[in-house]
């Protein structure tokens, strides 16, 4: 049991490190980490796009809701208007 112990001890702890880095990136460097993975995940994306499909556009949408939110939110600090 103390084996399994340090499995999840040593998941916690990589889960911790993964959040802290995820902090520290800056949202130009997510959405290049978004890329480079849609661009090697492109070719599973074309095989299973049909299958797939109502929950890749739910997401696109949703993404795109974000990002607008996100540039509302940056003109406001900027002092512009919406």
């Amino acid at each position: 049991m103390s084996d399994l112990r340090r499995i999840r001890e040593g998941w916690e702890a990589l889960e911790r490190e993964r959040i802290r880095l995820l902090r520290q990136m800056t949202v130009q460097e997510g959405i290049r980490q978004y890329l480079a993975l849609q661009r090697a995940l492109e070719p599973q994306f074309q095989q299973t796009e049909a299958l797939f499909r109502p929950q890749r556009t739910a997401y696109l949408a949703e993404l795109q809701e974000r990002l607008s939110r996100l540039e509302r939110w940056r003109k406001e600090r900027r002092g512009e208007s919406a």
